[in-house]
């Protein structure tokens, strides 16, 4: 359920487009971020910051779209929310000596400071690629191209979530030593 939700946004923006142009998908997107936000705060009772820092940026950025008729401002937005998720990491683990990731999974997950050190470092890397290669798809390519990008480039987050999971299950408690810690107490 939670993975159609995630997408419905991007699939509903890539069939309106298809069927129509820019500005019914970047409407669409609007409406069905909207929504997505909506039903997250139902099921979850709150959202989390990037929910909030998502819609503010489809929908601000989809506005300006929608009402200059220009839609750079919807291809770049992706790029803007990326680099400023690598900023906010960044600031977050050299200047405030916080790692957000640790804050937002540490509960979940028991791992040593230098795994959480380097989860947010590839995830900062990340967000620099994925803003860097939209940026390039949407100054060098056709607005056709960087809508299937969108739709395909999906596969990068998939991709890179995965191998996330193959690197933490690695460092992840042991069964044993989580039973001699329960023991412990």
């Amino acid at each position: 359920m939670k993975l159609i939700l995630d997408f419905f946004p991007i699939l509903l923006f890539f069939g309106a487009y298809k069927m129509a142009d820019i500005y019914t998908a970047t409407a669409v997107l609007m409406g069905a971020t909207v929504l997505q936000t909506a039903i997250i705060y139902k099921i979850d009772g709150k959202l989390q910051t990037l929910h909030k820092i998502t819609l503010l940026l489809v929908v601000g950025f989809g506005a300006l779209t929608l009402v200059l008729q220009d839609e750079r401002f919807i291809k770049w937005k992706p790029t803007l929310l990326y680099t400023g998720l690598a900023m906010a990491l960044a600031i977050a683990h050299w200047w405030m000596k916080k790692n957000f990731l640790h804050l937002l999974l540490g509960q979940q997950l028991q791992l040593p400071a230098p795994v959480w050190n380097r989860l947010n470092l590839s995830w900062m890397l990340y967000f620099l690629f994925m803003a860097s290669i939209n940026a390039y798809v949407a100054h060098y390519f056709s607005t056709e191209a960087w809508v299937n990008f969108k739709l395909w480039g999906y596969a990068f987050p998939l991709v890179f979530i995965l191998l996330q999971g193959i690197y933490v299950s690695r460092h992840l408690p042991k069964d044993d030593d989580a039973a001699a810690q329960v023991d412990k107490k």
